[in-house]
């Protein structure tokens, strides 16, 4: 988590939930990152990382999704949260990727058929674009 907190001073964030951004202009050019954030219920936390790990990133990855770093946190108030950092080439790429992952039939499935066994796997999500300032150091490797 220190690594996106750190990364998270030296670059502008914008709130940005893809699915009410998908159709407006880019608000950043070149290279992005993406934190999202996934306040996870307790009871799920074992299936949630089963599910994300056994599928979400592998569906993710066949659409250029280039997911940098996984965390698990705690929120203010003690919730548990699920935390990852994406790179991007751009907005337009990232948009266009979350679109059709979004609409993968095997995703769709995969969360129907976990959603029945187990519940509600997310409570909220906050989801923000980073984009660079000329300053900032570049994060490593």
């Amino acid at each position: 988590m220190r690594l996106a907190l750190a990364a998270a001073t030296s670059l502008v964030l914008l709130a940005s939930p893809v699915a009410t951004v998908a159709a407006a202009e880019p608000m950043f050019s070149g290279h992005i990152q993406q934190l999202r954030i996934y306040e996870i219920p307790e009871e799920n936390r074992t299936a949630f990382n089963d599910r994300f790990r056994d599928h979400a990133a592998r569906i993710m990855k066949r659409y250029g999704f280039n997911i940098r770093a996984m965390w698990e946190s705690r929120s203010p108030d003690g919730k548990l949260q699920f935390v990852y950092l994406l790179d991007w080439q751009d907005e337009m790429t990232m948009k266009a990727a979350w679109t059709r992952f979004m609409d993968d039939t095997e995703w769709k499935a995969i969360k129907r058929e976990t959603g029945a066994r187990h519940g509600k796997f997310v409570n909220g999500i906050t989801d923000m674009t980073l984009a660079p300032l000329p300053f900032s150091p570049a994060l490593a490797e």
